[in-house]
């Protein structure tokens, strides 16, 4: 076609529209920003809950953006409206509100780059395809579906690139009459790129992640515009990035094959490139195959980030790990300043991982383990409050019953050098703490103890009416306690006794674990003594005749 009738099919397939691409371009002007901030996006489709891959990726995007001063925006890619689900946009903010990450610039705050939902920006997307149609680099394709099937077949017996390239794009130089003719039949249509590329050439490609990476040149006329004037996700992101001035696209490398259709695009559009940043994906270990997979949605509950609230893992932990995969030397950093926080780091996209990025479940509770090490008695007891008051209501009514005692026990072994690492989830607490309570504290406790041995409950009855002190240091009670064995045929170490078995019933530990046992239900457990003096003497005599009775 000559130019003039390129305008003219132009003007014919979009009538109505009241704007061109320079009204469009003075609208979203460049972005006042310090030199070197960088403004991402993260683009989520509303087709259910975020997944543990969107959130790591949101989670870079506003990583980046924030310690750049730049700006983190949340576009609403809707543009698969058969896949939307209701109130699936809301969810996706609060899932990430749960998170901490805020955009800067959403549909729901505002922002001088909207509208930020892709479908409510059709008629700028038909802007651009027009100006493409004028100047020879888009055309409307009428292959219809049985087809394109057809042309798939013969592609895949032939060995052949699947699409729509060469031989195969039959439409690309009809007449303008034709075009006519065919619409005037009521035949419908996509409108496609035309695509100037060679496959013999070879593009290279600077990724801010993977390195230089080289592609042939993509010579396929990839659909821009639906049949029902809603655009691909290719030609979409390419105007949204442009007009949003994004400056790093950061996705997942399941994207990289799709560089070379993105670099022709932003060609062919006259938009200047951003810098593309293709991160791993998140994988893990199936179960039943041993084989590397993605995260998937259907076979993972941790896949879904309402699963960490749920079962009580805090969020600020989650982010703590994802820092950990984000970036190799984050944990050595952060185990070595654990009075910063998270946004004290410098990440870097040298450091990003270029491989498969695996999901450590293990390493994540480690890490909430460390997490609730770090915090005071008073913050695990508010902490766990605030979850129990959402998932346990029952239980949140206890804690509040019983909140001097609960602090008191949640802030032994807080305060040395190597503090306790027993809780990983609020939904622990319960669990770890029964014996703090005694409503939760019964028979069954017992009945939960690793080993058959029965332990000498009239020792330890002697003991606690006739020796114990709680009114002393924890050196001095130990002190005591070391008495009592030697006076009851122990050995006052488990020194003497490994020497000189023969002359002892046992050792003091053995007297420690058998009070334990019935203190607390269990063999192992914080303190003793600190356990012992918050419960009281009376406490402890009802256990030891609770564990006589059971």
């Amino acid at each position: 076609m000559t130019e003039n009738e390129r305008i003219e099919l132009a003007k014919l397939l979009f009538p109505n529209l009241e704007h061109d691409r320079n009204y469009y371009e003075n609208k979203y002007p460049e972005r006042n920003l310090p030199e070197g901030a960088m403004v991402t996006r993260f683009g989520p489709s509303p087709t259910g809950f975020v997944h543990m891959g969107s959130l790591f990726g949101s989670f870079i995007d506003s990583t980046f953006a924030r310690q750049s001063n730049g700006v983190f925006f949340l576009r609403i890619e809707d543009t698969d409206a058969k896949r939307t689900v209701e109130n699936g946009v809301q969810g996706i903010f609060d899932d990430l509100e749960s998170f901490d990450i805020i955009p800067d610039e959403s549909t729901l705050v505002g922002g001088n780059y909207g509208p930020y939902i892709q479908s409510e920006r059709a008629e700028i997307y038909q802007t651009y395809v027009k100006d493409l149609i004028e100047k020879g680099f888009a055309y409307p394709c009428f292959i219809k579906e049985e087809e394109l099937e057809a042309i798939r077949e013969e592609q895949e017996i032939n060995k052949a690139r699947t699409g729509i390239y060469g031989v195969y794009a039959v439409d690309r130089d009809l007449s303008l009459q034709e075009v006519k003719d065919k619409i005037a039949n009521g035949e419908e249509y996509v409108i496609r790129l035309k695509s100037p590329g060679n496959p013999k050439n070879t593009i290279e490609f600077m990724d801010c992640v993977k390195g230089k990476i080289k592609f042939p040149e993509s010579d396929e006329d990839f659909v821009l515009l639906k049949k029902d004037g809603i655009p691909t996700y290719h030609f979409a992101h390419a105007i949204d990035d442009h007009l949003m001035h994004t400056t790093h696209v950061i996705r997942g490398d399941e994207w990289v094959p799709s560089i070379p259709k993105h670099v022709q695009l932003f060609n062919v559009l006259g938009f200047e490139l951003p810098k593309y940043c293709h991160h791993a994906a998140v994988t893990k270990k199936d179960e039943e195959t041993g084989t590397i997979r993605k995260l998937s949605k259907r076979k993972d509950p941790e896949a879904a980030v309402s699963y960490y609230d749920n079962v009580g893992i805090p969020i600020p932990a989650v982010k703590l790990y994802l820092a950990t995969i984000l970036n190799s030397n984050f944990e050595e950093w952060y185990l070595n300043n654990s009075d910063k926080n998270i946004e004290d780091f410098e990440f870097t996209f040298e450091k990003m991982a270029i491989g498969g990025t695996a999901f450590d479940i293990e390493k994540l509770n480690n890490i909430s383990k460390t997490y609730f090490s770090r915090k005071s008695g008073v913050e695990v007891y508010n902490e766990t409050l605030a979850w129990a008051k959402t998932h346990d209501e029952d239980y949140a009514k206890v804690l509040e019953d019983n909140k001097d005692e609960m602090i008191a026990f949640l802030s032994i072994e807080k305060d040395g050098p190597r503090p306790r690492k027993d809780i990983s989830k609020y939904s622990e607490v319960k669990e770890e703490f029964s014996y703090a309570i005694d409503e939760f504290f019964e028979k069954e406790n017992y009945a939960k103890l690793d080993t058959d041995k029965e332990y000498d409950v009239e020792l330890v009855l002697n003991y606690v009416n006739n020796y114990l002190e709680l009114d002393c240091t924890n050196e001095e009670w130990f002190n005591k306690v070391k008495e009592f064995a030697l006076e009851n045929g122990y050995a006052a170490s488990p020194k003497d006794y490994k020497k000189d078995p023969e002359s002892f019933k046992g050792h003091v530990g053995d007297i420690c674990e058998a009070i334990r046992v019935m203190v607390t239900g269990r063999r192992q457990s914080p303190d003793l003594f600190s356990i012992m003096k918050i419960l009281g003497k009376d406490r402890i005599l009802k256990r030891v005749e609770l564990y006589k009775n059971r």
